[in-house]
């Protein structure tokens, strides 16, 4: 398993400087926030092959751009052919790139909230997108995401099957499945299987409040919950579970570590960093 940087953890950072602090505390890759200051559908092709020589010139792949366009399942007709320019936008930029995937939000409500229609009509506007992406040899993959119709891997896997796109499959994120409140380990990775594609590792915690910095607010079944964003090992989110689901599963792909604890984001970057390859150690160790 190769590890990244999210570059939403350096967005202080320009894209050039975010690149230089990834490949300086050694990950092996960026995967690269879909937003300004870094990248954007809009950027200049000029500007985004600079991006891929700087990145060479560090020795950094970019397995994945995270787009933040989609939001299909509760936008008007006019906003989601908004939403599919911008994919084709970024589709291009992913190419110039090299980079295998693109991130699409399928929008909201809550998986427990949702309405069929909003499952059909995420699934008409990604397949869209997703025939495009076949044409340019690249895969799309979805967030398994709270506050989203893919909030657990069970809501995930309906979604594709909708979509019956077999280059569409989902990212597993335990963080934000632990704000869900939903299975997380080893069960969940052999549930997707061959439908995951790739994994963001962050840590959070249930608090009574959420005015300490980095805290935030979410919905879930439990009704309107704070949570903290941690350092990995400080919050709530045991990854060990998961961690052998994927050498259990053979998985060969991406970890892309994306944590936004209230500190400098050089050190909890450095810090999670250390941490990942300890806990990677570990299973390997036990796994004997």
């Amino acid at each position: 398993m190769k590890i990244a940087a999210f570059s939403g953890s350096l967005i202080d950072y320009s894209i050039h400087e975010a690149m230089k602090v990834a490949a300086g505390l050694g990950f092996d890759g960026i995967e690269i926030a879909s937003r300004e200051p870094h990248l954007s559908p809009e950027s200049s092709l000029p500007r985004v092959r600079e991006m891929r020589s700087i990145a060479e010139g560090h020795g950094l792949e970019i397995p994945a751009l995270a787009g933040y366009m989609g939001h299909f399942s509760t936008s008007g007709d006019a906003e989601c052919a908004v939403a599919y320019d911008q994919f084709l936008g970024l589709l291009e930029r992913a190419v110039e790139l090299e980079a295998d995937m693109i991130r699409i939000f399928q929008g909201g409500p809550n998986a427990f909230l949702a309405e069929d229609y909003h499952y059909a009509k995420a699934a008409y506007w990604i397949r869209r997108c997703a025939a495009e992406a076949r044409a340019a040899g690249k895969r799309i993959v979805l967030e398994i995401h709270n506050q989203s119709l893919v909030e657990t891997a069970d809501s995930g896997l309906r979604l594709l099957d909708m979509i019956g796109e077999e280059h569409v499959g989902l990212i597993h994120d335990a963080g934000n499945m632990y704000i869900t409140d939903t299975e997380f380990g080893e069960e969940s990775i052999r549930q997707l299987g061959s439908r995951l594609f790739h994994v963001h590792i962050k840590d959070e915690k249930r608090i009574g409040q959420g005015e300490a910095p980095g805290t935030f607010k979410n919905v879930t079944r439990h009704g309107e919950e704070f949570f903290l964003q941690c350092r990995l090992g400080e919050g709530e989110v045991d990854h060990s579970g998961l961690l052998r689901g994927l050498r259990e599963q053979g998985y060969k792909g991406w970890l892309t570590l994306e944590c936004a604890a209230p500190y400098p984001p050089k050190e909890r970057l450095a810090y999670d960093l250390r941490i990942i390859r300890e806990w990677l150690q570990a299973v390997e160790v036990s796994a004997g």
